[in-house]
């Protein structure tokens, strides 16, 4: 079906294609109707002075509204403006989880280009706005013109850690509900969108005449639908599946869908399984709109009554314009200017937000109505496909790990996800750097499409697809490590065609592209503890393969390696759980965090005392020690080398000996012990003498010297 593009007028983004990153932004819809109140709203926002912190644009509108394809389309307009870039995260993972401020911090510092070496690594102290991350993000905004999309916010705790003292920086939020606890924002909230947008964005996607030769029809389903942009989708991708469906009826149909679940001890639809429903609805950029202004359908019950009344309160909420007459046009959304904020960020953040809890979807919105109709007529194999998505990581998957989790040709699975796309079921995401197509499922869909697979689907069919999952990632880094690195010997046997990795660079682009993806896939298998032998194989593929890439972030290494202990320890398995500790320490250490890689050294220690591994003992000793010394605890220093020292003597290292004598010996000349250190220097000498190392042996000799200099000078 061919669909025309209704655009508004290209304002000050005209020149956009040259700002760097906008290609992170979410793709959007090929269909965007209405909201030109919200654009203006938005604009003029933008346009106000700033002083001493970053403005913000707080979007808000209850999911389906299409809160995240309105923000790509302002980003756009307005990108030419930021010169130094657009930034792009999303704050809540599909299933409503939160993300860590932290987390979205180091993203974003890639994003950016900084140098991310020197930032400390995750657990150095408390998340929050002294996290380092954080720090450092604000730290390189300053004196920059960046634009950051923040989607699907779920409280200001993860929102005001993010914002630097930077008023050329503009940070514009999307939530479903209240960012209470920063000042100075006033939301720009999302209602429904006006009855001849609403009318416009339906016969753009059927196409033909069915909707212009059906005004009434057309109205009905608008009402029906709450004139929300998701619900309209749904409804005109069942019309395009059902060529002999009239526009009134899918009205009627959708209308007693939303009334059956309004009726008292009704079960909500699809799958909901007679319980209450407790869901997070992060919106996704496949909702479109046309320009036009917000209209909200009548809310006559007393529940909506003290709903919008709390709205009010609050100043934000997900139903802007409840209580307007059906196709009334609601007022142009008003930003207030906001005071002069404050330089001190104590003055103008309240301490410590409370985090929120996910905005539910009522059983009788519309927006569930419209999926249960549109479900209910799939057929069986896109149904269970459907399903199968939830397992998918970052519920986002292109045709390798669809093929995957329902077990069919890349070909079949490349169909069934374009089939599901056109019925709009899923989100078009941009395409992988190889071009493949890739697709995510909604998050206001997911709950839903959870809870349809934990009662349609046997548990072993759901533990069968999530290890096929795995193996198919499994081979697939195996395939990019050995296109990589072919000297490191044969990769696994190849994939079909259309799975198989061609090349290094398109190796390297699909371990850099899907990154996020496999580590998440791999954190869920460990979290679920049920396939712990396939997501082991995962990781360790992971932390072979990631570093050929040239651009392995420390922060996720670490994240790898807290898996691999996390996975020793569960099985007791102490020499694989000191290995593990050992490389955190290491990645700590790299990174400047010196006491918390003291303490992975002394965890490591314990657990290879109880595998008697002396190798591993020495070099957690060796490790902890360096700790000390960097620290400016010389004498703990001494006594831990010293330690280490006995270990590799009686294991008979000459090497490490020679080594760890070198460092007792600038131990004792730190505590101005210069007798002792010249006889750990002279026996350091001695060891590498008999080793024959040359090299050892001057860099040694050239400390001794220095020594020696610096105490007949009188040191």
């Amino acid at each position: 079906m061919a669909r025309t593009t209704v655009t508004t007028e290209a304002g000050p983004g005209a020149s956009a294609e040259r700002v760097p990153g906008l290609d992170r932004l979410p793709a959007g819809p090929a269909l965007f109707v209405g909201r030109r109140a919200e654009l203006a709203a938005l604009r003029a926002a933008a346009a106000r002075p700033a002083e001493g912190r970053s403005p913000v644009l707080v979007l808000a509108g209850r999911p389906g509204s299409g809160r995240t394809a309105l923000a790509v389309r302002f980003a756009v307009t307005v990108a030419a403006q930021y010169p130094d870039g657009v930034l792009f995260a999303r704050l809540s993972a599909s299933d409503g989880a939160r993300v860590a401020p932290a987390r979205v911090a180091r993203r974003l510092l890639e994003q950016l280009g900084a140098d991310t070496a020197g930032v400390p690594l995750p657990g150095t102290v408390e998340d929050g706005r002294d996290d380092p991350a954080c720090v450092a993000l604000r730290r390189a905004l300053t004196g920059r013109r960046v634009l950051l999309l923040l989607d699907d916010v779920r409280d200001a705790g993860q929102l005001w850690p993010l914002l630097a003292d930077e008023p050329g920086c503009l940070v514009l939020a999307t939530t479903a509900g209240p960012l209470t606890g920063i000042e100075d924002i006033d939301p720009v909230i999302l209602g429904g969108l006006d009855r001849p947008a609403a009318a416009e964005l339906l016969g753009d996607l059927v196409s033909g005449t069915r909707i212009s030769c059906d005004p009434v029809g057309a109205a009905d389903l608008a009402e029906a639908c709450g004139s929300q942009p998701a619900a309209l989708r749904l409804m005109a991708g069942r019309l395009r599946g059902n060529a002999k469906l009239a526009v009134t009826e899918a009205a009627k149909e959708l209308a007693r869908a939303v009334s059956e679940a309004s009726a008292p001890g009704a079960g909500g639809g699809a799958g909901a399984a007679g319980k209450p429903v407790e869901e997070a609805g992060p919106e996704k950029p496949e909702t479109a709109e046309k320009p036009g202004t917000a209209t909200a359908k009548p809310e006559k019950s007393a529940k909506a009554a003290k709903q919008a009344q709390a709205r009010r309160r609050k100043g934000t909420g997900a139903g802007a314009g409840a209580g307007e007459e059906p196709g009334a046009t609601a007022p142009a959304p008003v930003v207030t200017p906001p005071a002069e904020p404050a330089r001190d960020p104590a003055a103008w953040v309240r301490p410590d937000p409370e985090p929120a809890e996910p905005v539910p979807v009522p059983d009788n919105d519309p927006l569930i109505g419209a999926f249960t109709l549109a479900y209910a007529t799939l057929p069986a194999a896109q149904a269970r496909m459907l399903r199968a998505l939830t397992l998918a990581p970052a519920q986002c998957a292109d045709l390798r790990t669809a093929s995957a989790l329902v077990g069919c040709p890349a070909p079949e699975a490349a169909g069934t996800l374009a089939a599901l796309a056109e019925r709009e079921l899923l989100t078009e995401e941009p395409p992988a750097a190889d071009g493949t197509a890739r697709y995510r499922v909604p998050g206001r869909l997911h709950p839903r499409l959870v809870r349809l697979r934990e009662r349609e689907d046997r548990p072993a069919e759901i533990e069968l697809a999530r290890a096929r999952l795995l193996e198919r990632l499994v081979r697939l880094t195996e395939s990019a490590r050995a296109l990589l690195d072919p000297a490191a010997g044969p990769g696994p046997d190849p994939l079909p065609g259309p799975l198989r990795l061609a090349s290094a660079a398109h190796a390297r682009q699909w371990l850099l592209g899907e990154r996020d993806l496999l580590i998440g896939a791999v954190a869920d298998a460990i979290g679920q503890g049920d396939l712990d032998g396939s997501a082991g194989r995962l990781v360790t593929a992971l932390l072979r393969t990631l570093p050929l890439t040239g651009a392995a972030a420390p922060a996720d290494l670490f994240q790898l390696h807290e898996l691999v202990l996390t996975v020793a320890e569960r099985h007791r398995r102490p020499r694989r759980a000191s290995a593990a500790l050992l490389n955190l320490g290491d990645l700590q250490a790299a990174a400047g965090g010196w006491a918390q890689a003291s303490g992975h050294y002394r965890a490591a220690l314990e657990h290879a005392r109880s595998a008697d591994d002396e190798a591993l003992c020495a070099r957690a000793l060796e490790g902890a020690a360096g700790c000390h010394r960097a620290l400016g605890d010389a004498v703990r220093a001494a006594d831990w080398y010293g330690r280490a020292l006995g270990l590799r003597q009686s294991m008979g290292d000459q090497a490490a000996e020679a080594r760890l004598l070198a460092r007792v010996a600038e131990a004792h000349t730190a505590q101005r012990r210069f007798e002792e250190a010249e006889r750990e220097y002279r026996a350091s000498l001695a060891v590498l003498r008999r080793l024959g190392d040359e090299h050892g042996r001057e860099a040694v000799g050239t400390a001794l010297a220095e020594l020696r200099e610096r105490v007949s000078a009188g040191w």
